[in-house]
């Protein structure tokens, strides 16, 4: 199994050295840079940009610039998806967006964990898991998600928050770590 496969499949895997996902997010990393510089008046060639580095998106969404993410091919976006400044998905796992999610500026979904071991971790190793968003979420700014974690419908998450376990449907939750604090 090489590096890519093991990254898929929620294994320790090479993040570091493999030179074959090196070139991956390279090439991630410079589209996001021609995005992140592009004229703010050329929404055509945005949206190109865009629509080359994610991969799956439905038909309406807006993500402000400066976006980063590492290799874009595992992020999908619902319908109505909007993104403030300064969004940055590191997505070796697939990190899903249902329908009209809102996020605001600053936040950043990590499926990127890495090894308690400082061996395995100075190795360069690392472990992804995937993120769930469902419909009808809106994040606060400074929100921080984290690996594995899974957000239910009709969620608002405040701002300031780091998400570490998954949010049930419904709920307004906030703080570090994030708690559901009531039912919406």
């Amino acid at each position: 199994m090489n590096e890519k496969e093991k990254m898929l499949n929620g294994m320790l895997y090479d993040a570091n050295y493999d030179k074959a996902l090196i070139k991956e997010r390279e090439k991630c990393k410079i589209l996001c840079a021609k995005y992140n510089n592009s004229s703010y008046e050329d929404t055509v060639s945005r949206r190109e940009i865009l629509l080359e580095i994610l991969g799956k998106t439905k038909g309406n969404f807006i993500i402000e610039p400066a976006f980063w993410c590492d290799y874009g091919y595992n992020i999908e976006l619902g319908e109505n998806f909007y993104s403030n400044h300064n969004l940055v998905i590191l997505d070796p796992a697939k990190v899903t967006f249902g329908d009209n999610v809102f996020i605001g500026p600053n936040c950043g979904f990590y499926t990127a964990g890495h090894p308690l071991n400082p061996d395995e971790r100075n190795k360069g190793l690392e472990y992804a898991k995937p993120i769930k968003v469902g419909n009808n979420v809106w994040f606060g700014g400074n929100v921080t998600v984290l690996p594995g974690v899974t957000i239910g419908d009709n969620c608002t998450i405040g701002a300031g928050s780091v998400v570490t376990k998954d949010i049930p449907d419904n709920s307004l939750a906030f703080g570090s770590p994030c708690k559901p604090v009531r039912k919406i």
